[in-house]
């Protein structure tokens, strides 16, 4: 009886224990955000706070941080925190499409592996219609995780952010949203971000893709409560500072260009807009006209990128400022 007692135990610890563990251990799926896969960032960010305490609206929202914390590359400090079922959502200057491994990486600000607040990922092309990650939590839910309890374990868990501290994001491979009707995983425009409420409490808790309650830090009535976005990092961008896709003869010029000069494109196709980027993704300037000038205080020498939408495609052109 006894053995068949440990032979229990060891067999639950290992169904329980099935996913890549914290970042830096054997086999982690983490993303350091140094990354070389790494080829861009969220470009903008739009967040609809949620509750400091779910279970006591009265206490308000959540307040930490700004949505333009949610763009550009993930430092670790500054994040945007959602609070309870606090949504947030980012776009790109580009398209992302599934190609081998991962797609993008969804990066919080957590200060160890095992104090984990997570969230669930969604994701659109269309900005409309959203399709959530199929997300596994295998944390017992007997005892409730404090707000002050550091300990979560990461094997737990699977398509859920935040499962890797500070400056390691949790990847997502769209590869796994394959035929959903409705849903174009070559042409990823919009990705939401919700903080799961991670009560074990049914009356506000919420569940995983096998109806298990998630348990997370729960309450966290603090204005940086929740979820804390830091960045949305891409692997895999339509056009990222490539031609390769490019089926329609447009050219640039000139190019190199100087800072206080102008670029325009050559092209008797109609455009709808040009904007240019800085490589991170930062949006400097839009524009309706086939030209753009620049100007010496937005830019400085170095390479950006040129977006340039048709009315069916959209190209991206390496611009090199000197």
């Amino acid at each position: 009886m006894k053995f068949f007692g440990l032979f229990l135990c060891l067999l639950t610890s290992y169904s329980f224990s099935q996913f890549s563990g914290a970042a830096g251990t054997s086999g982690s799926d983490a993303i350091h955000k140094d990354s070389s896969i790494i080829i861009g960032w969220a470009s903008s960010c739009d967040v609809t706070r949620g509750y400091l305490d779910i279970s006591n609206p009265s206490s308000g929202l959540v307040s930490f941080g700004t949505a333009a914390d949610g763009t550009g590359p993930a430092d670790g400090t500054n994040v945007a925190s959602l609070g309870d079922s606090g949504v947030a959502i980012v776009t790109f200057w580009a398209p992302i499409y599934d190609a081998p491994g991962p797609d993008f990486a969804v990066f919080e600000n957590s200060f160890s592996d095992n104090f984990l607040e997570l969230a669930f990922v969604e994701v659109s092309s269309d900005g409309v219609n959203y399709f959530r990650f199929p997300a596994t939590s295998n944390t017992p839910t007997d005892v409730q995780i404090g707000p002050f309890s550091a300990t979560t374990d990461p094997t737990h868990l699977n398509n859920l952010a935040g499962k890797h501290r500070a400056n390691y994001g949790t990847p997502f491979d769209l590869a796994e949203l394959t035929g959903i009707s409705g849903l174009d995983i070559n042409a990823i425009t919009h990705i939401k971000i919700i903080d799961v409420v991670g009560s074990v409490d049914p009356a506000y808790g919420q569940t995983d893709m096998n109806g298990n309650l998630i348990n997370d830090p729960f309450s966290t009535p603090f204005p940086s409560g929740g979820f804390d976005l830091d960045a949305v990092a891409v692997m895999h961008q339509e056009n990222a500072g490539i031609d390769s896709k490019n089926q329609i003869d447009v050219s640039v010029f000139p190019n190199p260009v100087d800072q206080n000069h102008f670029i325009s494109i050559d092209s008797d196709v109609n455009i709808s807009s040009l904007a240019l980027y800085s490589i991170d993704g930062t949006k400097i300037v839009e524009t309706t006209k086939k030209s753009i000038n620049l100007n010496g205080n937005e830019v400085e020498p170095g390479t950006y990128l040129l977006k340039i939408n048709l009315k069916e495609q959209v190209l991206i052109k390496k611009i090199i400022v000197k």
